[in-house]
């Protein structure tokens, strides 16, 4: 019998004009729905905290030992459900909501200036886009130097690009829950399936 694969996947909680965090109730609707019999689904809600993230993030990874982690993360500007390449090391000097920012402005010390995820999101994009889904998707290599920024490098530094984030609009904006969380299915599911195939990590590639 083959073994069942174990996701995480991460809302964060609300934070400046984002009274409700999309994000948090995109996944808790993803909860719902479940990602099939073969997969455990594991979601937790992030703080928008740095000093957090360093903490729970190493923890997630030991405890459930996911075969892939997915941010979720609301943006203001998204008009899509928008797939992030990369994580950003260096560059954050945004207070978060205890005022605090690293002291070295970056995520991991030493850590290399970029790192791409293990996952094709181009081919993830394209797959879901395809599908009669109606909802579009679409790539990005800028996850913004916040804490979603911040949360993704952190996460492809642990799990050596294993990891993917999600940027969806607020609730409304055109989408609702139920269909960020579809969204977010479909999207997850491939990227499994994308994985399976490939194990490589790759440094970034492109010019930013």
């Amino acid at each position: 019998m083959e073994q069942k694969k174990t996701v995480v996947v991460t809302g964060f909680e609300p934070f400046g004009e984002h009274a409700v965090n999309a994000s948090w109730v995109a996944v808790q609707e993803l909860k719902k729905l479940g990602l099939g019999p073969a997969v455990n689904l594991h979601v937790t809600e992030v703080p928008v905290e740095y000093e957090a993230v360093q903490n729970l993030l190493p923890s997630l990874w030991d405890q459930y030992k996911p075969q892939l982690v997915v941010h979720v993360g609301v943006s203001g500007m998204a008009t899509t459900v928008t797939l992030e390449k990369c994580g950003q090391n260096q560059g954050y000097s945004r207070p978060d909501n205890c005022h605090s920012c690293p002291k070295s402005g970056c995520c991991v010390e030493g850590g290399p200036d970029c790192i791409d995820s293990a996952i094709d999101m181009d081919l993830v994009c394209k797959s879901v886009n395809n599908s009669d889904l109606g909802v579009s998707i679409s790539v990005s290599e800028d996850a913004g130097r916040y804490l979603c920024d911040y949360t993704y490098y952190v996460s492809l530094y642990l799990g050596k690009g294993r990891s993917a984030f999600v940027h969806v609009p607020p609730l409304g904006k055109p989408y609702s829950a139920e269909q960020l969380a579809q969204a977010l299915r479909a999207v997850i599911l491939k990227m499994l399936d994308l994985l399976e195939h490939s194990t490589e990590v790759q440094h970034c590639q492109h010019s930013h």
